[in-house]
């Protein structure tokens, strides 16, 4: 479980199929085997340490529901470590678990902060919002407006300068969880129906 709160921003060191190989010297400080790292908000199980440097290896699944496969070597990486029970909960509680992609159709520049627009498969949208959460490239933040197929945030300069969303471009894809307690409501509401 993670916070959405980035402690740091990692660079891909090595991406092969089914591997991945991150640089992290905060994350790795204290980091052992078999520990949870979120890497752009997709929950890894670190499976080697070498210095600063994490393993992690990347199941089929992992890559269909998101873009971890285009990442290369160099790439910029969103990195927090698994919350604990000391933790302080910044953001909202996130899984690690992408649900899918989005894609940004435009930025919008303000004195204090950035509105960032999203085109979202439609089956996701009912998961979100106004003033809801949203993990976004495993980032915890506010959604300020929802429609059928989009949705936008604004980001504060430290968010656009500590994480990988400051470098995002319209046509960039990104890692979207929506609010757990969302899925779980429906679920209910539909077995309540059934019966």
């Amino acid at each position: 479980m993670f916070t959405g709160i980035i402690e740091e921003l990692g660079v891909v060191s090595r991406a092969e199929p089914g591997r991945i190989t991150v640089h992290g010297p905060l994350v790795t400080g204290d980091a052992s085997i078999g520990d949870s790292i979120s890497v752009n908000g997709i929950c890894l199980t670190v499976t080697e340490i070498n210095g600063a440097e994490f393993h992690a290896d990347v199941m089929r699944e992992t890559y269909e529901r998101s873009d971890l496969g285009k990442l290369e070597a160099g790439s910029p990486v969103n990195l927090e470590r698994a919350a604990t029970l000391t933790t302080r909960l910044g953001g909202h509680l996130v899984q690690g678990h992408v649900d899918t992609t989005a894609t940004i159709t435009h930025r919008e520049p303000g004195a204090n902060w950035e509105t960032v627009t999203f085109d979202l498969p439609g089956e996701y949208t009912r998961y979100i919002v106004e003033k809801g959460s949203i993990a976004v490239d495993g980032v915890s933040l506010t959604v300020v407006a929802v429609d059928e197929h989009t949705f936008s945030v604004s980001l504060i300069p430290e968010t656009l300068s500590a994480t990988t969303l400051g470098k995002k471009n319209p046509g960039d894809t990104v890692h979207i969880e929506v609010d757990l307690t969302a899925k779980h409501i429906e679920k209910l509401l539909q077995a309540r129906k059934s019966n």
